[in-house]
């Protein structure tokens, strides 16, 4: 089983946007059920089949599989409820690590969050001074979630 461990921030500023070039990303999903979510992603000329396990606090189970951009651009279509996730993706290396930085589009534009993969939940890591608040544990933050409830209709942004 592959393991996904990773923990996801509110960037402060916008230093960021000096680091990586912008993928575009969209992503749209088959299943979002919180035990279970399948993503369909398109990013940049490459494409994927995401199934991801129920959070354990940062850590869950995660196989991933390239797929034909063509077959993803059909699922996306065709099977995935809309509204897709549209984001531009920033990948930045900082130390042993990259952070992963997405700049949402459509109702959730104004949305950026920084996520950082590990191999533990208490492997250190240094954060770049455009961190800010941790938001792992919060719902809203899930991509999956983001579909339902967009960042758009929110009315308690941090």
């Amino acid at each position: 089983m592959g393991i996904e461990i990773e923990r996801k921030f509110l960037p402060a500023g916008d230093g960021w946007r000096e680091g990586g070039e912008p993928v575009l990303l969209r992503q749209g999903y088959l299943s979002t059920d919180p035990a279970r979510t399948v993503r369909v992603r398109i990013e940049g000329e490459r494409a994927f089949l995401t199934i991801k396990g129920k959070n354990q606090g940062a850590t869950r189970g995660e196989w991933e599989y390239p797929i034909p951009v063509a077959e993803a651009a059909e699922l996306l279509d065709t099977l995935c409820p809309p509204p897709l996730i549209e984001k531009y993706r920033r990948r930045i290396p900082v130390g042993a690590h990259t952070w992963e930085v997405d700049e949402f589009l459509g109702a959730n534009a104004g949305l950026v969050v920084a996520e950082i993969e590990l191999a533990s939940e208490d492997e250190a890591f240094e954060k770049p001074e455009w961190i800010g608040p941790e938001v792992t544990d919060d719902v809203r933050y899930f991509n999956s979630n983001l579909i339902r409830h967009p960042y758009s209709s929110w009315k308690d942004r941090i």
